[in-house]
């Protein structure tokens, strides 16, 4: 039973990525509220699970690496750190690169080398988050739904993003690349389960990663939030979480 939701959640995640240029109400001159109100969803699920998961994850590895006691406070943290500042770091890069191409071509794209290791980079990303669909510390079908709307509405931010910017690339070849590595990611957790401390670790880095990446699509400036929206999803997703624990 386990193994065909979580298909079906991987399913709609690739859904997502393959269709988020034909989804009526998120395409006009003003930012979409549903977009907003995924935002805000994707923001408490980081605040109300994934920061208080790192403890528990800090406390498998430090537990199962004992040369590694001189980092057991810190170690998934640190490992959470460089996820963002991975993602910070090629979001800057693409920032800068297009800036550069703008001014020396009038084509306001990034360099073809600087767009396609962001592209990895994300490739990874889905992978991991597909991995962790079946290989997560809770196994119960509650935390998986929980799992599956906070990533869902992340995705739809995040793909909104990346469409908005890269619109012909997205819809040629960008959309696959994302879709087919998340399912690539769930396969791979249908046939190989790792140990906590891998676990642990891929859900360190993961973490940091997908704060930045929420952070990056909902509270800058020239992302046009809408605040009411985004308040009544963290509201709503707060409940359900806590009514949920």
């Amino acid at each position: 039973m386990i193994l065909s939701l979580t298909f079906a959640c991987a399913l709609l995640f690739a859904g997502i990525h393959v269709f988020i240029g034909h989804l009526r109400g998120l395409h006009g001159q003003q930012r979409s509220g549903w977009l907003s109100f995924s935002g805000g969803v994707a923001v408490t699920y980081v605040f109300l699970h994934v920061l208080p998961s790192l403890t528990e994850h800090n406390e498998i590895l430090a537990h199962d690496n004992p040369s590694l006691e001189w980092l057991a406070d810190h170690i998934v943290y640190l490992l959470a750190l460089m996820g963002l500042i991975t993602f910070y770091g090629l979001d800057r890069t693409v920032t800068a690169s297009r800036r550069t191409q703008l001014a020396a071509t009038g084509v306001d794209e990034a360099h073809n080398t600087v767009f396609w290791v962001h592209i990895g980079a994300f490739a990874v990303y889905n992978f991991l988050i597909g991995y962790l669909l079946l290989n997560r510390e809770d196994h119960s079908l509650q935390a998986l739904a929980l799992y599956a709307v906070a990533m869902g509405l992340h995705f739809l931010t995040g793909d909104y993003g990346l469409f908005d910017h890269h619109k012909k690339l997205y819809q040629s070849r960008v959309r696959w690349i994302v879709a087919v590595a998340l399912l690539a990611g769930w396969a791979t957790g249908a046939l190989i389960e790792l140990h906590d401390p891998t676990i642990s670790i891929i859900f360190g880095f993961l973490a940091g990663s997908v704060i930045m990446n929420v952070i990056k699509e909902e509270l800058p400036e020239d992302r046009e939030s809408r605040f009411l929206p985004f308040a009544l999803g963290a509201a709503v997703y707060a409940v359900i979480v806590l009514v949920a624990d």
